[in-house]
């Protein structure tokens, strides 16, 4: 203990605290195993155990690497952890050298609660995003997570690690709901029915609590025959925007149109006679109405996702891609406006669902902070992996088919709300 007092630290050593539900969560098992697996060493100097379960614990630890750019290593790897150091620093910032050009070293955001250390008071960052970098703005006394692309010459941008907190996801102090399941990983052995109705009971409390739900869905959902089902939902008021690509609406417009989806009857699952070509009718119907919206205020369109959408006046934001028929005239075919929409509708949302989309799934998670509910649902169990592997740990992952979830789940909401 003597060699670890304050003020006999080698060079290679750091004293970090960290705070927090420290056990249930897991959060000091991680930085425990960063350390070792980085091939650092720790020395536990004190640590306190919370007594009940909404109280928190309390460690502060020496760590201890080879050489001082070892140790190095090893902070840059636990600080998004939730470690922050016992001697707070302020916060290095320094000034972007051009528009969309970064300085040396830039600090990379996780998703996590952050905050940084300015002017000698503890900052929150907002639109926390993983990552992008934080740049302070001190006329505001406050920071703010920029991408690449907004960053302007001279904003003042974090580097280093230092006076950079990070709160990581806890485990949720009540056992109720399908967020009981956080971090637990996906499966296809929990009890589907259950589990439908967790999520229906949470959806029903975030909206009864004045929340904002996100669906963001792939074109599965209507090649299944669950597009009346997320139609209900919106119909019902359960949903406060859409975030898709062109192949949801087309095969939406087509559901309604020709009754088929991809050409196959949704109705009798046979391919239709000359199916092939539907799709390109019902892209071709919407550019003669002129738009979505104009097809179903001149009477084109008069069922199906889009159609509750435009009724129900729920936003939709369609991201186009390079694999695109048509596309259909309101799918944003410039990605950067696309995404620059997409966080738009995302602003102050409280829970997002997933149905069967990894692509656009991934992108909105990239998009979200960790503090967001999100459930992610797909037939495909590497889809729901793929979302947690690229960051998003807070999401949980259902494996089940969308043509069976969502009917039961739109079923389930319907009796809560009666």
């Amino acid at each position: 203990m003597a060699e670890t007092e304050k003020g006999k630290l080698r060079s290679s050593e750091k004293e970090i605290e960290v705070e927090g539900h420290l056990i249930d969560s897991m959060i000091l098992t991680r930085i425990w195993d960063r350390i070792m697996e980085l091939g650092g060493d720790f020395e536990t100097l004190e640590f306190r155990v919370g007594k009940h379960k909404t109280d928190t614990s309390y460690a502060k630890i020496v760590i201890k690497g080879r050489t001082p750019e070892h140790l190095e290593d090893i902070l840059k790897e636990i600080y998004p952890l939730g470690a922050v150091p016992f001697e707070v620093a302020e916060a290095v910032v320094v000034a972007a050298p051009a528009d969309m050009v970064f300085p040396d070293d830039f600090y990379s955001t996780t998703n996590n609660p952050t905050q940084v250390y300015f002017n000698g008071e503890w900052i929150e960052v907002e639109d926390t995003m993983m990552d992008k970098v934080i740049v302070v703005r001190p006329e505001k006394k406050g920071a703010v997570c920029k991408p690449i692309k907004e960053v302007k010459k001279g904003d003042l941008i974090v580097v280093g690690e230092e006076g950079v907190r990070v709160k990581p996801p806890e485990r949720p102090r009540e056992s109720t709901g399908i967020f009981k399941f956080m971090s637990s990983g996906s499966s296809s052995e929990k009890p589907a029915i259950a589990i439908i109705n967790q999520i229906a009971q949470d959806l029903f409390n975030v909206k009864k609590a004045g929340g904002k739900v996100a669906v963001v869905a792939g074109p599965a959902v209507v090649h299944t025959g669950a597009a009346g089902a997320l139609g209900s939902l919106i119909r019902e008021g359960f949903v406060d925007v859409l975030l898709s690509g062109n192949a949801l609406a087309v095969h939406d417009v087509e559901g309604a149109l020709l009754k088929t989806s991809l050409g196959v009857s949704l109705k009798e699952a046979v391919a239709a006679v000359g199916g092939c070509r539907n799709h390109i009718v019902a892209i071709n119907a919407i550019y003669k109405a002129g738009s979505l919206k104009a097809a179903v205020e001149k009477g084109v369109l008069k069922s199906g996702i889009i159609y509750e959408c435009v009724k129900k006046e729920v936003p939709f934001v369609l991201a186009g891609s390079i694999r695109d028929d048509g596309p259909i005239p309101d799918v944003i075919t410039d990605m950067v406006v696309a995404q620059q929409k997409y966080k738009e509708q995302l602003k102050d949302v409280t829970m997002v669902l997933m149905l069967a989309s990894t692509l656009h799934a991934i992108a909105v998670g990239n998009m979200l902070p960790s503090t967001v509910k999100l459930v992610c649902l797909d037939i495909n169990p590497a889809s729901v992996t793929k979302l947690l592997d690229r960051g998003s740990t807070q999401a949980v992952g259902v494996i089940s088919d969308i043509g069976t979830f969502l009917p039961l789940l739109a079923e389930e909401i319907e009796r809560l709300n009666q």
